[in-house]
């Protein structure tokens, strides 16, 4: 947000200097973000004096050119050669000399060199109001009055001031401070200085000609709704004053109705809208929503199908603005219109934000509409316009002012213990100070005690409802750094639970990028589209976009978005996790999920010269996985197959009914949806079941076995239905002591095998803790193994 110093100053008066109170705004939580000298016009006219033409001739080599001889000042004249048709001998003139840089209403700024010019040299440039941003004529040159004094510069002339402009980061909670209004009571609340408003006392109704009623027919969308009629006004260019105050903040002049009403938005902070009169068709106004579907077009020309929710201020035929937020093409300010009817009103700041973003408008209207406006400013900034159009424009005040507030904004009540405020803020701060300045921020001390106040809070400070909202608005002004940071800092002990969820993340996020996996953070709003389970949906009551409608239930898509983000951009080998949570509604309550996902995609590993990269597969997959359950020390679990809407393949580890974690390939529907078009391969970890489970696992040490293992293979046939899963478990029923492992070693389904069969080759590792195995043992225990497996699973055993 833009702020003038010098429009500032005409709420306050005070010595410091611009750079001191860019200090100040941000100690009291306005920061600053940059501060500049600045000028109302381009260039600041720095280089341009006043000359007098001396003579003027007509150039020999040209018939549109003139060469004059020009005094500006340093008693050297200059010649300069000018094709403006009315130069002429006698004339004050502004000149641009050499080396002044020249910024025209229209095309880059350039800067004046000596040159020669159809064959006569040229010292500096006699300009037009258009050349140097005076103004838009260019018929010719400015010619001053005969008492113009040489030599001045163009600056001094022309009283040109330079200001000083603020870039403020205004926060979204700070709509009170959305105006040099409201910049300058803070600044007046901590330099504790009195605060100069701008005079309305002068206001006052002329005739009451041209009264238009006002329907308000929704007044939850428009609380307020005031406004006043102003007949015969001539519509014209505003003053320099107020084109400069304008321009300095980056608002480009119009015209004198239209520049006025921005004038007070910048200065009040509540955002006007002015109609033209004439074309009220009915003569009245209705505030009301229209029909779905019912078209419009807006000032820059747009047609739009309105929303049945959007609210509009209509005539008795049609409506003319989208309330809040821009006008319309028909109803606005011309230069043929004399008569205005003037809207000032406070709109509800939900309504406005849905509306707003619904149409994708960006106005400095609803910016200040969405954060919410002050109800009890309406009456006094449309005083404020009316007497500034009157001063600027003529006409006369033609009815009296119409205010429809039916229910009243009631100020805040808030109760605040100073013992409470000092607690929160971490020192002590005296009484009296405390209530001085509360009492500075026009706060009301209604009833006071030795141990806090009671306050009403005025209804500008939309976001002040509680003790620690005013505790905070104490602090600014108090100013944070008066709060002296302790030498000393005190530490206990304490105990934790275990296992310490972060320290736990933290050894997982460490394993994972040692492997060359990078950590994303996806956004927790996604699309309505994403949902799996629609009537488990968080819906977002007040969405920024269409696009961020719903917190997401699933950490995959919005992590595909990451992923087409970056092969679109020839990052092909995607290596990424997440730890985040999703979010569902189950039974009318919220539910917070915690989450691991691990994705995967491209290559499996960065070309070499003496490599060749093989695609990720499946199994790449698997392997992180195991790596992330054996890192945490879990052992006993099941798996199985799944291929579902959320995976065209893949398996699930699980522990009775929980999934501990599910992996497979995305489906191409999820691949089509985010527009990745290579395969992808994903982990879905119930990270608060991983937690849970390791809580109550047991860490043993114990010395490294001095009894040699043993290993031995079997080949076996088994139907194609048969998993290794159930193949090794059927192995640990049979021998839970010796046997320490079961792996896989090979696969083979082919022509060679008998139909509906395939084949497995196992290793199985036996080792006794006590002794030494013989081979009599280890032969009893595969015998075992043999025909339980025979017996349970069907396996034949191959020779």
């Amino acid at each position: 947000m833009k702020i003038s110093y010098k429009w500032l100053t005409q709420f306050l008066t005070t010595d410091k200097t611009p750079e001191e109170l860019s200090l100040i705004l941000t100690n009291i939580g306005l920061e600053v973000e940059s501060l500049e000298s600045v000028q109302p016009i381009a260039g600041g006219l720095e280089g341009l004096v006043i000359g007098h033409v001396i003579s003027c001739v007509q150039h020999p080599n040209a018939d549109r050119l003139r060469v004059t001889t020009v005094d500006v000042g340093t008693g050297t004249n200059i010649q300069v050669v000018c094709g403006a048709p009315n130069v002429a001998e006698g004339q004050k003139v502004v000149v641009a000399t050499v080396g002044t840089t020249v910024y025209p209403n229209e095309g880059e700024p350039f800067k004046i060199n000596k040159s020669k010019i159809r064959g006569e040299v040229s010292e500096g440039m006699i300009c037009a109001e258009d050349e140097i941003g005076l103004g838009v004529s260019h018929d010719g040159i400015m010619v001053l009055p005969t008492e113009t004094v040489v030599g001045i510069t163009a600056k001094a002339y022309f009283n040109l001031e330079d200001d000083y402009l603020y870039e403020i980061g205004l926060t979204p909670n700070r709509a009170d401070a959305a105006s040099h209004l409201g910049i300058a009571r803070d600044l007046a609340a901590y330099l504790r200085l009195p605060l100069t408003m701008p005079d309305v006392a002068a206001f006052k109704t002329a005739n009451e000609s041209l009264t238009i009623p006002v329907t308000v027919e929704d007044t939850e969308a428009c609380p307020r709704y005031s406004s006043v009629s102003i007949s015969g006004v001539t519509v014209k260019t505003s003053p320099d004053w107020l084109q400069d105050k304008l321009k300095i903040i980056g608002i480009r002049p119009i015209n004198n109705i239209v520049d006025i009403t921005n004038y007070v938005l910048h200065e009040l902070g509540q955002p006007l809208h002015a109609f033209d009169a004439d074309q009220l068709t009915g003569g009245k106004v209705i505030v009301k929503k229209c029909a779905e579907g019912t078209p419009f077009v807006t000032l820059d020309g747009v047609e739009r199908k309105l929303s049945a929710d959007d609210l509009m201020i209509c005539n008795a035929a049609a409506p003319m603005c989208i309330a809040g937020v821009f006008g319309g093409e028909n109803s606005g300010v011309r230069e043929t219109t004399t008569n205005i009817f003037l809207e000032s009103a406070y709109f509800d700041a939900k309504s406005v934000r849905k509306t707003s973003k619904r149409h994708s408008l960006k106005t400095d209207a609803s910016f200040r509409f969405e954060r919410g406006t002050d109800p009890e400013i309406t009456v006094y900034a449309l005083k404020r316009a009316a007497l500034l159009i009157q001063e600027l424009a003529g006409g006369e005040i033609s009815s009296a002012v119409s205010d429809i507030y039916p229910t009243p904004v009631a100020a805040f009540d808030v109760e605040v213990s100073y013992n409470n405020i000092n607690k929160l803020i971490g020192v002590e701060i005296p009484h009296e100070e405390i209530k001085a300045i509360i009492t500075s921020l026009s706060m009301e001390v209604v009833a006071e005690t030795v141990e806090g106040l009671s306050l009403k809070v005025p209804t500008y400070k939309v976001d002040v409802t509680r003790e620690c909202d005013v505790t905070e608005e104490v602090l600014r002004i108090y100013g944070y750094n008066n709060i002296e940071i302790p030498s000393k800092v005190n530490a206990s002990l304490s105990y934790g639970t275990k296992p310490n969820k972060e320290q736990t993340q933290h050894v997982i996020a460490d394993m994972l990028t040692a492997n060359g996996y990078l950590e994303i953070w996806c956004n927790s709003l996604t699309k309505g589209a994403y949902s799996k389970v629609p009537e488990e949906a968080v819906q977002i009551l007040n969405p920024l976009s269409s696009d961020l409608n719903v917190m997401r239930q699933g950490l995959l898509m919005p992590a595909l978005e990451s992923v087409a983000y970056n092969l679109n951009r020839k990052t092909t080998d995607i290596k990424f996790y997440e730890f985040g949570k999703t979010y569902h509604l189950i039974n009318e309550k919220y539910v917070e999920r915690p989450r691991l996902l691990i994705v995967l995609s491209g290559s499996n590993q960065s070309e070499q010269w003496n490599h060749k990269p093989s695609p990720v597969t499946f199994y790449n997959l698997k392997a992180a996985v195991d790596a992330v359950i054996g890192r945490m020390g879990i052992t006993n679990y099941q798996s199985e197959e799944v291929s579902d809407e959320n995976f065209a393949y893949g398996l699930k580890y699980f522990r009775g009914d929980k999934a501990i974690v599910t992996f497979g390939a995305v489906t191409a529907a999820d691949q089509k949806t985010a527009d990745v078009e290579k395969d992808v391969f994903y982990a879905d970890f119930d990270w608060a079941l991983l937690l849970d489970i390791i809580k109550k696992n047991k860490i043993v040490n114990k010395e490294v076995s001095k009894y040699p293992a043993v290993r031995r293979d079997l080949s076996m046939l088994v139907d194609l239905d048969v998993t290794f899963d159930q193949l090794k478990t059927i192995a640990f029923k049979t021998e839970k002591k010796l046997i320490k492992s079961v792996q896989v070693f090979d696969v083979y389904v082919g022509d060679r095998l008998p139909e509906g069969k395939k084949s497995y080759a196992l290793n199985f590792t036996l080792q006794d803790e006590e002794q030494t195995l013989t081979d009599k043992q280890i032969d009893a225990v595969m015998q075992k193994i043999i025909s339980n497996l025979a017996q349970t699973a069907k396996a034949e055993i191959r020779k």
